[in-house]
């Protein structure tokens, strides 16, 4: 039986690729999908995810909007990496159908409650609809039949030397989710920077046709880093945390207490990780099968047909 799952996104480049390998494996069932500003304004995340929903032809799952920005302080962004519109170079029809009437913190409860220890939760944007979600209806952290997150870090950042973006976005509310009743696995940089698109994996990406072709390629190569002189090419950060659901075996993994720092001048955001901890919190990924990562994706993604 194929494993349910909400996926709270920020649509976004990778976002956007994580929800295709949500919805292409056979092996996972993509019930929700809820919003959140992050890489670009939450206006740009819903439109994104509504009119993926529609190219890639999930229209009966959910699409809900949710928090705009952090529970506290200013919205940053990432559109500098993303683009204006959130998917870079890829422009797709504009959406038929609207978003749900539910708002996203209540989409997540409701869903989770109805099937408590069925669905799983997975994040890859800033964490502002959990902690949200967790205020109005604590139970949701045993609900949920697991919780994985894209974000963080066990060595340095990408938004500030000590910070990854989806924390640094919102780090009072990474606080709260961490602090919450349940195991967060963290699928963070140190991981994801392993899931590198070189050459060769464009030329795949490629042989998948028009869905290659029109969409996963250009999202999967439309950022590159000038100030990086070693650069090799753009990493596929959120897709890792849906495929640590469909394919844990491709993870190597590390128990670990994890506290985010909300306070601190030059490390507001940073995800402190400690693998020595009598008091885990968090199983944190630390190493990747890129072969077999690669082959899974892609045979995933093969498998989806796309609206011409």
């Amino acid at each position: 039986m194929p494993l349910k799952l909400i996926l709270d996104c920020d649509p976004g480049l990778d976002d956007a690729l994580a929800l295709l390998l949500a919805h292409g494996d056979p092996n996972l069932e993509l019930v929700a999908v809820t919003t959140v500003g992050g890489n670009v304004a939450l206006t740009h995340t819903t439109r994104n995810a509504l009119q993926l929903r529609e190219y890639l032809g999930f229209d009966d799952v959910p699409v809900a909007a949710g928090a705009a920005g952090p529970l506290t302080g200013p919205i940053v962004d990432a559109s500098y990496v993303h683009g204006a519109s959130g998917l870079g170079s890829v422009t797709l029809p504009e959406a038929v159908l609207g978003a749900s009437e539910t708002a996203a913190v209540d989409l997540i409860i409701s869903t989770l409650r109805e099937a408590p220890g069925t669905v799983h939760l997975v994040a890859t944007g800033p964490l502002t609809n959990i902690a949200l979600a967790l205020r109005a209806e604590p139970r949701i952290a045993q609900w949920a039949a697991s919780f994985i997150i894209m974000g963080g870090s066990y060595t340095r950042g990408n938004t500030t030397p000590a910070a990854e973006f989806n924390i640094y976005a919102d780090p009072e509310a990474a606080a709260e989710v961490f602090a919450a009743d349940w195991t967060v696995v963290m699928v963070g940089l140190d991981l994801t920077l392993q899931a590198i698109v070189h050459d060769g994996i464009v030329d795949r990406m490629h042989a998948l046709g028009a869905l290659g072709t029109d969409l996963v390629a250009p999202l999967a190569t439309f950022w590159t880093n000038p100030l990086d002189d070693d650069w090799d090419g753009q990493a596929l950060h959120d897709v890792c945390a849906v495929a640590y659901l469909g394919r844990p075996d491709l993870f190597e993994v590390k128990a670990a207490r994890v506290d985010v720092e909300t306070r601190g001048e030059f490390t507001r955001g940073m995800t402190v990780v400690d693998f020595h901890s009598a008091t885990p919190n968090a199983i944190v990924p630390t190493r990747l099968d890129v072969d077999g990562f690669w082959d899974y994706i892609h045979e995933a993604w093969a498998g989806v047909s796309i609206r011409g």
